[in-house]
């Protein structure tokens, strides 16, 4: 976990003269629009249990077992060793947000690590569930189609936070993170 330190005021160059890093490869960013784009279709664009809506889970359960073979074995701010949150992280990390203090982190910080954790378990646990209710086992088993929305719901929630944590961090380091998503650089 690369930390750059507590954000400070001034003296920064100007944006045409910032230095700029590669953080995000090709394949995380591939996989983060991936899923931003499935959970678009399948939750405000396809109709839920059809066949397109179906493959499009079938896309988000390839996109994260190829993430988590990457968090092994990928460039090195993908790599869950490097960005692994502790308790001691993350409590320094809510001390800095309370203090208006806290550090900038060129991969992802404590927090924005656990959230990433959750949701690839909510995204995973709502392929899982999904592909259930097609097996003859569960065909029709109400508590299964209310667990799979329900979660599916959660991670929209999340997707919320999310977006909003992103805008606020972006707002404070003087960083556009969304972009950065994009492009795979950060400043330096």
């Amino acid at each position: 976990m690369t930390v750059i330190g507590p954000r400070r005021g001034g003296g920064s160059p100007s944006s045409t003269e910032e230095r700029t890093i590669k953080v995000w490869d090709p394949i995380v960013r591939i996989f983060h629009w991936t899923v931003v784009t499935a959970c678009t279709l399948n939750l405000f664009i396809l109709e839920e249990g059809k066949y397109w809506h179906r493959v499009t889970g079938y896309v988000v359960a390839a996109a994260i077992i190829v993430r988590v073979l990457w968090g092994f074995v990928g460039t090195r701010h993908a790599r869950f060793s490097d960005f692994m949150p502790t308790p001691a992280r993350v409590m320094k990390q809510i001390r800095g947000i309370m203090t208006r203090n806290e550090s900038r982190y060129i991969g992802h910080n404590p927090l924005a690590s656990i959230m990433m954790m959750v949701l690839i378990g909510l995204l995973a646990a709502t392929a899982l569930t999904g592909w259930m209710t097609t097996l003859d086992a569960f065909w029709g088993e109400k508590w299964l189609e209310e667990l799979h929305g329900t979660i599916a719901n959660s991670i929209m929630v999340l997707v919320f936070i999310h977006a909003g944590a992103a805008i606020v961090e972006s707002w404070r380091h003087r960083e556009n993170l969304v972009w950065s998503m994009v492009t795979g650089r950060k400043k330096a």
